[in-house]
């Protein structure tokens, strides 16, 4: 259940950054669903074996490097969704990995709040 909020969340982050910068394209909440998916099955597959290579950098940076191995997911996600999600450069990725991580942090520490 907690999976399947976090895509929906990522959706509609989707939807919001595509209206606040015209570098950033998705062509309908289903196509948003949709990337928000294959962003959630890249980050199951991709991410830790990206980790795992670039442990050493990430270290270096003390793990400010885990927003450039987002902005590579979500620039994956882009060349695998084609024309539906549309993200205009590797600076667009990259801001967009910290807005999306700073929302998702705010976000389930709300939502998901312990007592």
């Amino acid at each position: 259940m907690k999976w399947l909020l976090g895509i929906g969340i990522n959706a509609v982050l989707f939807i919001a950054i595509a209206g606040y910068f015209e570098s950033f394209y998705v062509s309908s909440f289903g196509a948003a669903l949709g990337a928000s998916f294959l962003l959630s099955i890249l980050n199951i597959l991709v991410r830790p074996i990206l980790i795992l290579f670039t442990l050493p950098v990430t270290l270096l940076t003390l793990g400010f490097f885990l927003f450039v191995i987002n902005a590579i997911t979500l620039m994956l996600t882009d060349s695998l969704m084609g024309e539906a999600f549309q993200i205009g450069g590797f600076g667009m990725a990259l801001l967009t990995a910290v807005i999306m991580s700073v929302f998702n942090i705010i976000i389930q520490s709300t939502i998901f709040k312990k007592e």
